[in-house]
């Protein structure tokens, strides 16, 4: 086998087990924030049935084999095991081996790679519980400056992630103040904030008005989409996170390459 082939192997496999883990953020982190218990962390309890609290073996732990070999089903009561799952798992190897083809094997790939994680687990917590955990977003800013500061990526250094850290968390505040004063009712979340000041720090603050720009208007779209073949009604909100993201994912990967 040439070590090349090895290589992107090496990278699937360990791109599953992110997925694995980020499976267990996204479902016990909202919790841990919204319904708080002693004893109840990312570590413990262990992986357990909802239903019939049996222990998941080890063996059925394996990313996507382990879903697989089961059939999708708990060995001991049957009770259905999510699809969100295997597909969170096979999301984060499908993004990781599209960067690797898109970027060199260097600390560009590293910085890529830790974001889009960062980023696919706050997109998939709001969107299923409109919530934008400190615990994700304040972690993903202070990593932006840490790769900004080791040259990792080519906004111009550990300065331009302070001002963009700083630019994007005082441009949403404003923006957020003029719409409660033009609608008397609150627009963006506290989260989106600190999302957009995290997506500074990796970008700088130059490209924050496109980002904006390009998540307002996939917004826009998900609200249109969601109207016609989901009769969501207009007036419910729509998780604004995910838009965010995917904006600020899109941005990143251009100046990367």
């Amino acid at each position: 086998m040439s070590d090349n082939l090895l290589c992107w192997l090496l990278l699937g496999v360990l791109a599953l087990c992110v997925g694995s883990f980020l499976n267990v953020v996204i479902y016990r982190l909202p919790l841990m924030v919204l319904r708080p218990q002693p004893g109840f962390s990312l570590l413990q309890p262990r992986s357990h049935c909802p239903r019939c609290k049996a222990r998941v073996r080890a063996g059925d732990c394996l990313p996507l084999l382990g879903w697989l070999l089961l059939r999708g089903h708990c060995r001991h009561c049957r009770l259905p095991i999510s699809w969100r799952y295997p597909a969170t798992e096979l999301a984060t190897m499908a993004i990781s081996l599209l960067l690797a083809l898109w970027l060199p094997w260097n600390g560009v790939l590293l910085a890529a790679l830790v974001m889009s994680a960062f980023v696919l687990a706050l997109s998939l917590i709001d969107l299923r519980y409109q919530l934008l955990p400190d615990a994700l977003t304040l972690p993903l800013l202070w990593l932006g400056l840490l790769f900004q500061a080791w040259g990792m990526l080519p906004q111009g250094g550990p300065a331009e992630g302070i001002f963009g850290a700083a630019g994007g968390y005082l441009l949403f505040r404003l923006l957020a103040w003029f719409w409660r004063v033009l609608r008397h009712q609150e627009a963006l979340g506290g989260g989106d904030v600190k999302l957009l000041a995290a997506l500074g720090a990796w970008l700088g603050w130059r490209p924050l008005p496109l980002l904006l720009l390009i998540a307002s208007s996939t917004g826009l779209i998900a609200v249109v989409l969601a109207r016609l073949f989901m009769r969501r009604p207009l007036h419910l909100p729509l998780p604004f996170g995910p838009c965010l993201a995917l904006a600020g994912e899109a941005l990143l990967l251009y100046s990367l390459k």
